[in-house]
């Protein structure tokens, strides 16, 4: 597991959404769009149904992860932070966890998943190999 800088923790701790790539069993890439968040070094997601994004790292742990950053290169690319790590799921604390992130992406009254008994879930727990893309994490 490869450390973060601080500035790719502040893009991944920032309200910009995350692309998470998962392999689907025939080698093709599946992309979903995610909210994410920081245990401590761990990048971390959370899934209510145990969806194809789920199956995907249950099976083969490789992802990739893209979050577009502010700032500029050179003044013509918009910054972007590239994360590649393995993933593992847990079980449970979905419902939390979403509360959690919830605040950052929706605002400090948000209440979600705002329904009465939501499911355990799942938790997607990355732990970084290296980071890439195009900003102050990629010098």
């Amino acid at each position: 597991m490869s450390a973060l800088p601080d500035s790719a923790r502040e893009v991944i701790e920032s309200e910009a959404l995350a692309n998470l790539v998962t392999l689907n069993p025939d080698g093709s890439p599946q992309l979903s769009c995610v909210w994410v968040g920081l245990d401590g070094d761990e990048i971390v997601c959370a899934h209510l149904p145990r969806n194809r994004k789920v199956q995907n790292i249950e099976r083969d742990p490789r992802v990739a992860l893209s979050i577009e950053a502010e700032g500029m290169s050179h003044g013509a690319l918009k910054h972007y932070l590239v994360v590649y790590g393995s993933a593992r799921i847990t079980e449970g604390g979905a419902a939390d966890l979403l509360q959690h992130l919830a605040h950052t992406y929706l605002g400090p009254d948000a209440l979600f998943p705002g329904i009465p008994d939501p499911p355990p879930g799942y938790i997607t727990r990355i732990a970084v190999d290296r980071v890439g893309g195009v900003g102050p994490w990629a010098q």
